[in-house]
C-alpha cells in the first residue's frame, strides 16, 4: 500500500506540478489570443449577465435543462470547494506571497479556457436515452475526434471524472467537513458523515431539478458569509493591506524580498504553485463545470460562456483571493512560515481575527463549501455515468457515493487523497486536446455572437 501511494504520489507530481501547469497555462493563452482577449473585452457583459439574473428560487429545472443562473451556481457549487480555504494558503507556504500573483494570472487566462469549454458544452449539447438535455467533455471530445479515437477519449475522461470527483473526490470533502467539525464541536466524525450522507441521498434523489434549486441557493449566501467574514477581518487590520499588496507583487519575481523565511524559495516555485493551485481551484480547463454549463437554456452557446467566465472570477479573483489577503494582513505567514497545512494556516489567520469564534467559522464554511461542491461533483459524475452505462447506471452510482461519503468521513486514507489528484489530473488530457481541436469553432461562434450583439443595438 506503502509503494502504491508513493508511486501515485510520484506520478501525480509530475502532472501537476509540470505537464498540466503548461497545458493548461497554454490552453488558456491560446483561446486569450484566438479570441481576442474576450475575458477583457467581454467583462462587463459577463458581469452583467451573472449579477442582472441573481434568483434564489429562479425557474424549475425539467428535461429541457436549467436556468443560465442555476447552471453557473451548480459550476460555482463545484468550484468552489475546500480548496478556497486552503488552495492560497498552501501556494503561500510552498511559493511565498509571490504564488498569489500567478494564481491571478492562471485565473486570467482560465476565464479564456472556460469560456470555451462552456461554449463547446451548448454547442453539441444533445438529449439523453432519458429524454433529458445533456451535455458536456465527452460530447464535445466525440464531435473533435471521430471514429473509435474519439469514442475512447470520451470514455476515458467519463471514467476519470466519475473516479476523480464521484467516488473519491466526495470522500475528501467528507472528509474535510468531519476534521473540521470534530476540531471546533468535537463531534464525532461518524455523526457528521451520516448527517452529510442523508442530506447528500435528498439531494441526488431529486436529481437535475432539485440540484438546480438547491444550488442556486446555497452558493450566493456562502459566497457572501465567507466574503463578508473575511473582509471584517481584513478592515480589521486595514493599515496593513499596502504590504500585503507588496509582498504579493515584490514575491512573484523576487519571493527572498518580499517576506523573510522565504529566501530560500525561487521564483519558479512561485509560479509553479501558485498557478497549479489557481488552476485546480477553478478548474478551468478541467472539464468539470461544462457538465452543468450544458444544460443552461440560452439563445446561444457564447451567451453561457460569458456566464461561465464569472465562475472563475468569483471563485479565484474574489474568494480564494479574500484568504490570501486574511492570512497575509493577519501576519500569519510571517509568523508560522511553512510549519503549517494549508488549512492550518487559513485557521489560525481567522483565529487571529475572531478569536475562538475563527474555528466555529472556518467549520461552518467547510460545510458549506465541501457540501456544495459534493453535490456538483456528484452531479457531473451522474451526467458521465449516464453516458457510459445510461439511465441505469444512476442508482447503483448514487449508492456507491452515498456510502464513500460516510467512509471518507471517519477514513482518511493518503492513498485516496493522492489517487483523486492523479485521475483529477488525468482527466484534463483528453478535455484540453478537445477543446484544442475545436478551438475554429469557438472562434466563429464567437464571432458570430459578437455580430448579433451588434446588430441587436444598431437596432435600438
Amino acid at each position: 500500500m506503502e509503494l502504491l501511494n508513493s508511486i501515485v504520489e510520484s506520478l501525480k507530481d509530475v502532472l501537476s506540478g509540470k505537464i498540466l501547469v503548461v497545458l493548461l497555462l497554454g490552453t488558456g493563452i491560446w483561446f486569450t489570443a484566438r479570441l481576442g482577449f474576450v475575458q477583457f473585452r467581454e467583462f462587463g457583459s459577463a458581469f452583467k449577465a451573472v449579477f442582472g439574473n441573481i434568483k434564489l428560487k429562479g425557474d424549475k429545472a425539467d428535461k429541457n435543462g436549467m436556468s443560465s443562473f442555476q447552471s453557473l451556481a451548480t459550476a460555482i457549487a463545484a468550484q468552489v470547494g475546500t480548496g478556497n480555504l486552503a488552495g492560497a494558503a498552501t501556494a503561500m507556504v510552498m511559493g511565498g506571497p509571490g504564488a498569489i500573483f500567478w494564481m491571478w494570472i492562471s485565473a486570467i487566462l482560465g476565464m479564456a479556457t472556460i469560456f470555451a469549454e462552456a461554449t463547446l458544452a451548448q454547442k453539441y449539447k444533445t438529449i439523453g436515452e432519458d429524454g433529458e438535455i445533456t451535455g458536456g467533455p465527452v460530447y464535445y471530445i466525440r464531435a473533435a475526434f471521430k471514429g473509435r479515437l474519439g469514442k475512447t477519449l470520451a470514455a476515458l475522461f467519463a471514467i476519470l471524472i466519475t473516479l476523480a470527483l464521484g467516488f473519491m473526490g466526495n470522500m475528501v470533502q467528507a472528509n474535510s467537513i468531519a476534521d473540521s467539525f470534530k476540531g471546533a464541536f468535537g463531534i464525532n466524525p461518524i455523526i457528521i458523515g451520516v448527517i452529510i450522507a442523508a442530506l447528500s441521498a435528498f439531494v441526488f434523489i431529486g436529481g437535475a431539478a432539485r440540484v438546480a434549486s438547491i444550488t442556486e441557493k446555497i452558493v450566493p449566501i456562502m459566497a457572501a458569509f465567507y466574503i463578508v467574514g473575511a473582509l471584517v477581518i481584513i478592515a480589521m487590520n486595514f493599515e496593513m493591506i499596502p504590504e500585503a499588496f507588496r509582498q504579493i507583487v515584490v514575491g512573484a519575481w523576487n519571493p527572498g524580498s518580499a517576506i523573510g523565511g522565504f529566501a530560500g524559495v525561487a521564483v519558479s516555485q512561485a509560479v509553479k504553485y501558485g498557478i497549479a493551485r489557481g488552476l485546480f481551484s477553478n478548474e478551468a480547463g478541467m472539464g468539470s463545470t461544462p457538465n452543468a454549463h450544458a444544460l443552461a437554456k440560452v439563445k446561444h452557446p457564447c451567451d453561457q460562456g460569458m456566464v461561465a467566465m464569472m465562475g472563475v472570477f468569483i471563485d479565484t479573483l474574489v474568494i480564494l483571493n479574500l484568504t490570501a489577503l486574511v492570512i497575509l494582513v493577519t501576519g500569519q505567514l510571517q509568523s508560522v512560515n511553512q510549519t503549517l497545512s494549508g488549512a492550518g494556516l487559513t485557521q489560525m489567520a481567522f483565529n487571529m481575527g475572531f478569536g475562538n469564534f475563527g474555528k466555529i467559522f472556518i467549520a461552518i464554511c467547510m460545510f458549506f463549501f465541501a457540501f456544495s461542491t459534493i453535490i456538483g461533483w456528484y452531479f457531473f459524475g451522474e451526467k458521465n455515468v449516464k453516458y457510459l452505462f445510461g439511465p441505469k447506471g444512476v442508482i447503483p452510482y448514487a449508492s456507491i457515493v452515498v456510502i464513500l461519503i460516510v467512509v471518507g468521513s471517519v477514513l482518511k486514507v493518503e492513498l485516496v487523497w493522492n489517487l483523486s489528484d492523479f485521475f483529477n489530473s488525468l482527466m484534463v488530457i483528453p478535455n484540453v486536446l478537445g477543446l484544442l481541436a475545436l478551438s475554429g469553432v469557438v472562434s466563429k461562434l464567437y464571432k458570430e455572437w459578437e455580430a448579433s450583439k451588434k446588430a441587436g443595438k444598431n437596432k435600438k
